[in-house]
């Protein structure tokens, strides 16, 4: 193996997971609009997979809706673009300055079952192509091995201002 090789391995093994001090470092969402709690299985910008555990004690659910709460579908699409958004930075800013990153589309969404208190929802997402500041991941949302919903989630990166 290469130096290169092995210096992008190790890398990899060190980016395993992003506790939420992670998270928080690389995206500029906090609650209640942060919609991840960890992410998983990263392997560099090319996939991972982001956690969130729906609660009954988010404020969503105070009108989506009483008594029967769904997790609102926009907030899982949110989901997605934070764990694609928080791998990419991670990436980006450990490779020198601090950058941001900013969602440009959502296409072919299809929701198949609505998420509930209680359920863990795992984000996987996966790189589909990245063209300098420009990316293109598929995303599903999954919950017990189900599908729950699915996208394709276009994303740009820029530096940010100091």
């Amino acid at each position: 193996m290469s130096l290169v090789g092995e210096e992008r391995e190790n890398e990899l093994a060190q980016l395993s997971t992003m506790e939420i001090d992670a998270i928080l470092a690389a995206l500029p969402h906090r609650y209640p609009f942060l919609m991840i709690d960890r992410i998983i299985d990263i392997d560099g910008d090319e996939s991972a997979v982001g956690i969130k555990n729906v609660t009954f004690n988010e404020p969503q659910f105070q009108g989506h809706f009483p008594g029967e709460p769904i997790f609102p579908g926009v907030l899982i699409i949110e989901g997605m673009a934070q764990t694609a958004g928080a791998i990419v930075i991670n990436l980006e800013n450990r490779a020198g300055g601090k950058h941001i990153v900013y969602l440009l589309t959502i296409d072919n969404v299809k929701f198949r079952k609505p998420a509930k208190p209680g359920d863990k929802l795992e984000y996987h997402i996966k790189k589909i192509h990245r063209r300098k500041t420009v990316g293109r991941y598929e995303a599903k949302a999954i919950v017990d091995g189900v599908v729950y919903a699915e996208a394709e989630i276009g994303a740009m990166i820029v530096k940010a201002e100091s």
